[in-house]
């Protein structure tokens, strides 16, 4: 399973690192992803990480400002998404998902629970 860090409220403008711990399987051998959804809206791919080599793919909307990584200083074994110079349109429920065999934004098999994300104006 994916154990996914909170959420939080920032400023327009700020940042926010979103992470995801997997447990009973190592990610390596997975593509990786972030999602956020807003309410009434679909499901939108945020950020993807292949495992194959490592190539990355971004959201036309968040190029530039969010990084997508494996691994960091508490856990070699995570998904983390860094988000700066976040816009109130950034506001939306993040979730973080892993895939043996997924193609960017489809096939995944494993989901973290989700967490808010609130950009304030």
């Amino acid at each position: 399973r994916l154990v996914q860090s909170t959420g939080g409220l920032v400023q327009n403008g700020g940042s926010l690192t979103l992470s995801c711990v997997a447990s009973g399987f190592r990610l390596d051998y997975y593509a990786v992803a972030w999602f956020r959804q807003v309410p009434g809206k679909e499901r939108q791919g945020v950020a993807y990480i292949s495992s194959l080599d490592g190539s990355s793919n971004y959201a036309d909307s968040v190029k530039g400002r969010f990084t997508i990584f494996r691994g960091n200083a508490q856990n070699t074994n995570s998904i983390n998404l860094q988000m700066t110079d976040l816009k109130p349109e950034d506001t939306a429920y993040y979730y973080c998902a892993a895939g043996l065999r997924a193609s960017i934004w489809d096939g995944y098999d494993y989901w973290g629970p989700g967490a808010q994300v609130t950009v304030s104006s």
